[in-house]
């Protein structure tokens, strides 16, 4: 797997992993504790998507929400128990063919691609 990939799957699996301890915490009624690593994830998260090699922080960002989008409906189903649909699946396929558009454009987002 190309280094570029392994932050983007790291800064979804991350954000999406601290997000959750929010959740945990504000909605399923989980100690306040679980926000500590719940924000270390959340700083992990935001220093892995630095190590994205791209001219434009956005345009990196953009091509991370597709991933980020296939990542959250891989938890629904890992973490969650919960079966994704084919919309499910339809809708993060789209994304991630968006988030392909804009990282293998023309103008060469990520170097080494």
């Amino acid at each position: 797997m190309k280094p570029w990939l392994l932050a983007f799957v790291g800064a979804a699996i991350a954000e999406i992993a601290g997000c959750y301890s929010f959740w945990a915490w504000l909605k399923l009624g989980k100690s306040p504790l679980w926000l500590i690593p719940g924000m270390l994830s959340l700083a992990l998260f935001a220093y892995l998507l630095t190590l994205i090699d791209a001219e434009n922080a956005g345009r990196s960002y953009a091509t991370y929400g597709g991933i980020y989008i296939a990542a959250a409906i891989a938890w629904l189903w890992l973490a969650e128990g919960v079966r994704p649909d084919r919309w499910d699946l339809i809708g993060a396929a789209v994304c991630l063919l968006g988030a392909a558009v804009i990282l293998f454009g023309p103008r060469g987002a990520v170097s080494g691609t």
